[in-house]
């Protein structure tokens, strides 16, 4: 063979196999996750030992924390808080939101607690007028509600939620979405054996937090189910245990909860990566609503204006064509609000709607 044809056919077939590589890692699918109120300061150098010494917030359990989270070393410490994060996320993904590194996350509407937060992460918009969290239904259209008028999406985006609020926050009657949030049951004319009896156990089940809020399990097991069932292309989880028991001043619980919530994550993750629907073109954003009060160790349990820190979140991004950058330390500012366009873009779209909209977070790409 000639030299010159030989080269050519060499060449033909790298471009052939550098195509199918790159459409293998096309993102069609977006899951973002959210666990309410987890504070950077858990996600970055795990749990806080002031807090566990406190005998008003360790639930008189504090030899227990120590035993199960506790090291002399940051690193070790949110290793045994979070260790799907600082595993899988910290090798294959990105987090932004170490304050101690530079890197830092916020709220850019001025109330830091729960409706604004995630009105403001799902419409790219902090609007100051959002500011209850018994908001009537979202006047302003939400990423999800643009991605379900696409033709690649219609009909195939899905949200479950802990909390009752979401139906109104993603304005589920407007844009059509279904929203299965605190004790709604899933609904369908053939339900699976698992649904059915996750729909007899959550409404059967112990309600902590009063009918406004079921219990995380409920959320995660009804979300997976439908995932595995349905293969939503955009589904929304949201769990918020780590707000409650804040609130609470529970710290051992706190704990528990965020701790299983990264269990989660990496059992979502690794079903994704099991289901051919969903393998090697599928991005997983996580994040927060809000952030606590640190600088005062007792405000740990609020949020909201008046509270020093509580407007500071984070976010974590594991995607499959993006470059694994692990902890980021670069000195940068990101709102929430730009969290909205980065989803969008990762779905090679550009989110549009009549309100405001905040650029994406182009270190992302970078």
């Amino acid at each position: 063979m000639k030299p010159l044809l030989k080269g050519l056919l060499l060449l033909t077939g790298w471009i052939s196999v550098n195509q199918q590589a790159n459409a293998q890692k096309k993102i069609e699918n977006l899951i973002l996750v959210t666990t309410d109120g987890l504070r950077w300061q858990e996600v970055f150098t795990g749990m806080d030992s002031a807090l566990a010494n406190d005998k008003s917030f360790n639930q008189g359990d504090s030899a227990g924390i120590y035993a199960r989270y506790w090291d002399a070393d940051p690193r070790q410490r949110r290793q045994k808080l979070m260790p799907f994060f600082w595993s899988v996320i910290a090798q294959k993904g990105q987090l932004y939101g170490n304050r101690q590194l530079g890197t830092k996350v916020n709220n850019a509407n001025p109330h830091w607690f729960s409706y604004p937060g995630y009105s403001e992460l799902l419409t790219g918009y902090g609007d100051e007028q959002i500011n209850s969290n018994s908001f009537p239904p979202n006047p302003h259209t939400t990423l999800l509600e643009f991605l379900n008028r696409q033709p690649a999406y219609k009909n195939k985006v899905a949200v479950f939620g802990a909390w009752e609020a979401f139906d109104r926050i993603v304005n589920e009657k407007r844009s059509g979405i279904p929203v299965i949030n605190a004790f709604d049951t899933v609904a369908g004319p053939k339900l699976s054996a698992a649904q059915q009896t996750i729909n007899r156990m959550l409404l059967d089940s112990y309600r902590p937090f009063g009918n406004g809020e079921c219990l995380d399990v409920f959320t995660h097991y009804a979300a997976m189910e439908h995932m595995k069932l349905q293969a939503p292309r955009v589904c929304f989880i949201a769990y918020g245990e780590t707000d409650e028991w804040a609130h609470e001043g529970h710290y051992r619980d706190y704990l528990h909860a965020a701790h299983q919530v990264d269990k989660w994550i990496g059992d979502l993750w690794n079903w994704v990566q099991s289901d051919p629907r969903y393998r090697n073109k599928t991005a997983i954003l996580i994040t927060t609503d809000h952030g606590r009060g640190d600088a005062v160790k007792q405000e740990w349990t609020s949020h909201g204006s008046k509270i020093k820190g509580a407007s500071e979140t984070w976010f974590a991004l594991l995607a499959p064509n993006l470059k694994a950058k692990g902890e980021v330390t670069k000195d940068m500012q990101v709102y929430q609000q730009q969290l909205a366009q980065t989803m969008a873009r990762l779905l090679g779209l550009k989110y549009e709607a009549s309100h405001p909209i905040a650029p994406l977070v182009d270190a992302v790409w970078e």
